[in-house]
């Protein structure tokens, strides 16, 4: 049910106040945008300066000649609240601007609506195409270490080994090799501080984790360049396609205040768009990327001491367990007596992970339980693709008998194509995409960027018309179709298929 329906008289109370404040932020948002990366950038900072250190055999004897009276247990402890304490405000901030980001793109798609109620949603998110964000960075970093690789002649050696390692030893022993070097590390600081997922997971290493995914896609522009492919963006095209699409629709307005409305909110969205990609880079990837590394420092100490086998088995506790077994650890150091942690967490933690084995083994369904009257949520509908028009595709589905031949989405992108699909489920799997394939993955992610070079089109199961997978497909005017629920489970790697990005339908031929 609504959340209208159930708090009328709580919202109209409130309308007045967000009024107000939200007015506030869009009539200030260039001024308040810059404070906020600043703030991020700070708290990166910060969080990348916590030391996490093991504890000493004997604390060092400055403890006591510079008068500090503060152990390496009590700071161990400080700096885990520490680091805490900044995933909290850092996600305080995530969601400062967030919302608003969103609610000023569905107030320009609903007036777009009310003036003509059977616009495609897609012509609604092209007119607010064609801007840069730096959620394209990282990757223009990779096109620009490609380009440097092809003028410096040293193309083969990159293709040499998939090892980064590998190829870094190769290069070091000649002048340009070192050259090419030089710029890949000036690169990678914040640029490599992307996941190789969509942030939110500990287990999707950063670029600068594993820098064999980064090399793979320098190999694949710099292939590129020298067989005299584009590796562009074709950002020109895109907004002179933006440009004619907004002024046929805004000729089409018959009065002065609908027509004021319209420039008024599309210049608003236009205005905070960049926000809502660009948050990502800050707190998803970068944040997170350091913020998860830092989990693991903290992880170690913990497997030093019998705590945990793998550093890895520290995302089977909780926040609270985390501190929990620190405290024991570090007053059973401090007092020199055992602690109870290697009894206690080592067997919690292999029952956990029979937990999450089970959980593995089970494929849920689209969605669980009965459907809302009514989906307005801006997040639920743009960002993860969930309406009750496409709840309805997904039963259908689940309902079919016998051979699946036509599956419906978002239309992310316009565009019909065929042609061989790829399903591609994780980064490491997007290697084995061919030029001319159509990739099918659950999501998709910046570290993917290189594949849209060479994909056709572009299908997911999650997403809707403002997820990554839709918004960096109309970027690179390729055809995609997004929030099919299900197509990683029915299509599959080889299958010719048929999508037709301009409806959301894709058809198995």
């Amino acid at each position: 049910m609504c959340i209208f329906r159930l708090f009328p008289k709580e919202i109209e109370a409130r309308v007045g106040d967000f009024m107000e404040r939200a007015g506030y932020y869009y009539e200030n948002w260039n001024e308040l945008e810059a404070k906020w990366e600043e703030k991020v950038k700070n708290i990166i900072a910060e969080l990348a300066a916590v030391e996490v250190l093991p504890l000493p055999e004997l604390e060092e004897l400055t403890i006591v000649t510079e008068g500090i009276g503060e152990s390496s247990g009590y700071q161990l402890l400080k700096n885990y609240d520490t680091v805490i304490d900044l995933g909290i405000r850092c996600w305080q901030y995530h969601f400062e601007f967030l919302n608003l980001g969103y609610a000023a793109y569905v107030t320009f798609m609903g007036h777009c609506q009310k003036l003509w109620p059977d616009i495609p949603l897609q012509r609604v998110t092209q007119m607010i195409s064609g801007i840069d964000v730096i959620m394209y960075r990282p990757d223009e970093e990779l096109r620009d270490l490609a380009r440097k690789a092809v003028k410096l002649e040293i193309v083969d050696t990159l293709a040499s080994s998939t090892s980064f390692d590998q190829v870094k030893s190769t290069l070091e022993q000649t002048n340009s090799g070192q050259q090419w070097l030089d710029a890949f590390e000036k690169a990678r600081y914040p640029w490599f501080n992307v996941s190789t997922g969509t942030g939110w997971f500990h287990h999707d290493r950063s670029w600068n984790d594993d820098l064999d995914i980064p090399l793979g896609s320098i190999c694949t522009y710099a292939e590129m360049l020298r067989a005299g492919e584009s590796i562009e963006r074709p950002i020109e095209a895109i907004r002179a396609e933006r440009d004619r699409i907004t002024s046929e629709y805004r000729a089409l307005v018959d009065n002065d205040e609908d027509l004021a409305a319209f420039d008024q909110l599309l210049a608003t969205a236009k205005t905070v768009f960049p926000y809502v990609e660009n948050h990502l880079f800050y707190v998803e990837h970068w944040f997170h990327s350091v913020f998860w590394n830092k989990i693991r420092d903290f992880a170690s100490i913990l497997q030093e001491h019998g705590f945990i086998a793998d550093i890895e088995d520290i995302w089977l506790l909780k926040r609270a367990e985390i501190k929990e077994a620190l405290w024991d650890l570090v007053t059973a150091w401090a007092t020199g007596v055992k602690p109870r942690g290697p009894k206690v967490w080592p067997p919690e933690i292999t029952w956990r992970k029979g937990v999450m084995e089970k959980f593995k083994q089970w494929s849920p369904p689209p969605a669980l339980g009965p459907p809302p009257d009514v989906i307005q949520e801006p997040f639920t509908i743009v960002l993860w693709g969930v309406t009750n028009e496409s709840l309805a595709n997904w039963a259908e589905i689940s309902e079919a008998d016998g051979d699946i031949r036509i599956i419906k989405g978002f239309a992310g992108s316009p565009g019909v194509v065929e042609g061989k699909a790829r399903v591609c489920r994780t980064v490491k799997e997007i290697g084995k995409l061919q030029e001319g394939e159509i990739l099918v993955a659950p999501t998709t992610s910046p570290s993917w960027a290189p594949a849209f070079i060479k994909i056709r089109a572009c299908v997911t199961d999650v997403g809707g018309i403002m997820s990554h997978a839709a918004i960096v497909c109309r970027e690179y005017g390729v055809p995609a179709i997004v929030g099919t629920g299900s197509a990683t489970k029915i299509i599959k790697t080889g299958q010719m298929i048929r999508v037709n990005g301009s409806t959301g339908e894709l058809e198995i031929l």
